[in-house]
């Protein structure tokens, strides 16, 4: 028999904790668990029957010889759970029994079926003891039975009838009303109040599953000592962190990979880095340092790159991404020297960032977000008026925190023009006119403001403006899909857009001033050119020969990349077949998926017949273009800075590994699109927004007034659509490729455009 048996993997929806302890077989149709203990089979029973043979107690099976103490105990309250839920329900019952039989016997021994649902239970009238006799005796047995039995059929029966069904519904809400959870809630709440979390620390994905792993436990759950989570439940977490990096390090091989180095500060100044690995498999955290003394200094941080490049693997890195400040611009150039298979890139999101705040500093735009900031700070620093606002816009917040607070305001000037009409049917309606906060100043100032059509032309004119940066940060900054093959096209888009809004030359070359200087280093980056080259739904748009700066970029990678010359050599005769479609490249599936597939799925797909430039396509369109960061604890990094012992420092070094490791998990995981304004987590990014100058007074107190929750689907202010996908097609204006700038030739400046 054993040799027929079928292992069967146990579900996480089997939530008793005994299943931790047993394996399950199938031979035929038959089930079987065997303990792992003792090894001993099971052939019926089920788990309850395994949970009586772990706690060894004596009946339905034998006792286990060599269950663990902690599980004995374990399995012994369990059970001793299941019999005091077993007495409740015996309880409950004879409740039931106790009151239905009256109504049966006031009912000539009938099951009411023509009871006042709005009533309830309260129109069954109720006899006297007293009158009870022996025949009332054997009707009150009759009426028992008969209610149980009748209990019984409407259980099982899937057609009962309206009537019956409201009896039951009456009979639930009367008798055992739904549990209230505020006792549970007020412990959560205490708990999360007094270690200082944040309020959003329940919206972690790991906060639902530890509350359903102690609810499986049953009432003989005991909670875990500060040993045991300082000692074998943190080295198993950082195992179970090591085996995600692992899965990961295992497609180095084929996509190669990024390191990212992210510096930030904390809140008393001292200064880290970061080093993080991507690839399209996910991102993983290595380690940090404390950089205060030495962020400055090139020749440091060279020395700092250049040990996790040689840690990781120089043949899998293609490039290492870190901010664009001069001291890293020649720690990179150092490192390209000392490796010349890999390139230095400066963040894109950064460089996007720097562009947004120049924009944001000129001067007319500044006004009108000063303009949109008044408003948005009177509303946020007043509960009554948020939530009128709240009710008005249907849930939806005014402010839209960003990656950056540069980005944010652009984000918001978005998401107010989007409720323009939400916000001027509030100012306007008889529920502001009546409110006492719209005969202070500042809100006859908001009275003013969303009245203003010169405020929302303005408006609506910089949201046009910068919506298509806007678009490419979101696609450098996806954890979606990998950026490379997007970038080089998403600022052609945003340079296109502009021209096509301002059309004079000398109004859009401020514009486009501002993104020359920043994107200076990036804009003919050969991997972003070879990202663009190599991206079949880009390159087979181009009509003509394709631009000679995108063409040199994907030769400067094949050399850099590739330094065999025999393989350099065979895929540049790769690329004629790829430039003329030729092969599997030209079949009618390959031109549907090119709208279809990643760029490195396609390549992937129909690449065979060019083996060695497929293999390099995946490796560069694999890469993403910008240093990734997520929430983070100050304290952790803080305090493993500050420790001089070594037992704990490296108890704290592991809890950081493991706890920036969850985050960037939850980020790839978590699909919420929804920021709340007023979270701490975002009120770097927010403050100018929310932040009120002066201190308002609640003249009209609602203090402790609680906020109308704000909306967790903001869909229809966002884009429906993938945005990477919506870049579309025809890339042949000469000008956007020339990078031209104000004072060159007026003969080189208008070439043709063909569109």
């Amino acid at each position: 028999m054993c040799s027929n048996l079928e292992p069967v993997p146990i579900t996480p929806q089997k939530h008793d904790p005994a299943w931790k302890h047993v394996q399950m077989f199938k031979n035929g149709d038959k089930v079987i668990l065997k303990c792992i203990y003792c090894l001993k089979m099971f052939k019926g029973g089920g788990i309850h029957r395994i949970k009586g043979h772990l706690a060894c107690q004596k009946g339905n099976a034998s006792a286990c010889c060599r269950v663990p103490h902690d599980v004995m105990l374990s399995m012994q309250q369990s059970l001793n759970g299941v019999v005091i839920k077993k007495r409740k329900k015996q309880r409950i019952e004879e409740d039931i029994m106790s009151v239905t039989p009256l109504a049966s016997a006031a009912n000539n021994n009938t099951i009411v079926n023509h009871v006042d649902v709005n009533e309830g239970f309260q129109s069954i009238g109720v006899h006297n003891s007293a009158e009870h006799n022996s025949n009332m005796l054997i009707n009150h047995v009759d009426g028992v039975s008969k209610v149980v039995e009748r209990r019984k059929k409407l259980r099982a029966s899937k057609n009962c009838t309206k009537s019956e069904a409201a009896v039951i519904a009456t009979e639930k809400n009367t008798l055992f009303p739904k549990k209230v959870d505020s006792r549970i809630h007020m412990a959560i709440g205490r708990f999360l109040y007094d270690i200082g979390a944040p309020f959003d620390a329940v919206n972690s994905i790991y906060f639902q599953e530890m509350v359903e792993a102690i609810a499986s436990g049953g009432s003989g759950f005991e909670r875990p000592s500060h040993h045991e989570i300082q000692g074998w439940v943190l080295r198993n977490s950082v195992q179970e962190v090591k085996n995600d990096l692992d899965r990961c390090k295992m497609t180095w091989g084929r996509t190669g990979c990024s390191i990212l180095v992210d510096q930030w500060s904390t809140n008393s100044g001292r200064i880290v880095l970061c080093f993080l690995v991507y690839c399209p498999e996910g991102i993983v955290f290595l380690k940090s340092v404390d950089a205060t003394e030495i962020v400055a200094s090139p020749e440091y941080l060279f020395e700092l790159i250049k040990q996790v490049v040689e840690e990781v693997g120089v043949g899998q890195v293609l490039q290492v991404i870190t901010s664009g400040e001069e001291q890293y611009a020649i720690a990179g150039r150092q490192l390209t020297d000392t490796f010349p298979t890999l390139y230095w890139s400066p963040s894109a999101t950064h460089c996007i960032n720097l562009i947004l705040e120049d924009i944001g500093n000129l001067e007319w735009i500044s006004a009108v977000i000063d303009q949109a900031r008044s408003v948005t700070r009177f509303v946020y620093n007043h509960s009554a008026v948020l939530n009128m606002v709240r009710r008005y816009t249907l849930g939806n917040d005014i402010v839209d925190p960003s990656t950056s607070r540069f980005a944010t305001n652009f984000t918001s000037l978005k998401r107010m023009v989007d409720l323009k009409h939400n916000l001027q049917a509030m100012v306007t309606s008889h529920e502001w006119m009546d409110c006492p906060y719209s005969k202070k100043t500042p809100g006859l100032e908001m009275l003013d403001c969303l009245s203003n059509q010169t405020f929302w032309s303005s408006c609506e004119m910089i949201v046009r403006l910068t919506a298509p940066l806007l678009c490419v940060l979101r696609i450098v900054a996806s954890e979606m899909r990998p950026a490379m093959g997007y970038i080089y096209a998403g600022m052609y888009r945003a340079k296109e857009a502009i021209k096509k809004e301002l059309v004079k030359r000398e109004d859009y070359m401020v514009y486009w001033n501002i993104i020359h200087h920043r994107w200076e280093r990036l804009w003919f980056h050969p991997l972003h050119a070879a990202g663009f080259f190599l991206n079949p739904k880009f390159f087979y748009s181009i009509e003509g020969d394709i631009h000679n700066e995108i063409l040199s970029g994907m030769f400067d990678c094949i050399e850099r990349l590739v330094p065999d010359t025999r393989v350099q050599d065979k895929i540049i005769k790769e690329i004629n077949l790829y430039k003329t479609a030729a092969g599997d490249f030209g079949r009618k599936m390959a031109g549907r998926a090119r709208d279809n597939l990643l760029p490195s799925e396609w390549w992937s797909t129909y690449g065979g017949g060019c083996p060695n430039l497929s293999r390099l396509a995946i490796r560069i369109l694999s890469q993403t273009c910008s240093v990734v960061s997520c929430k983070r604890n100050q304290i952790l990094f803080e305090q493993t800075m500050n420790t001089r012992n070594h037992i704990e420092c490296q108890h704290l070094t592991d809890l950081v590994f493991v706890h920036y490791n969850l985050r960037l998990r939850q980020m790839l995981m978590s699909k919420q699109d929804f920021n709340d304004p007023l979270s701490f987590d975002y009120v770097s990014n927010v403050d100018d927004w929310i932040g009120a100058k002066d201190l308002y007074e609640e003249e009209y107190s609602s203090n402790g007034m609680a906020l109308d929750p704000a909306s967790v689907n903001t869909m229809l202010l966002r884009p429906l659509n993938d945005e990477a996908e919506e870049l579309g097609e025809g890339f042949d204006d000469h000008e956007i490729f020339s990078c031209m700038k104000d004072g060159e030739d007026e003969n080189t400046r208008d070439k043709p455009v063909n569109h």
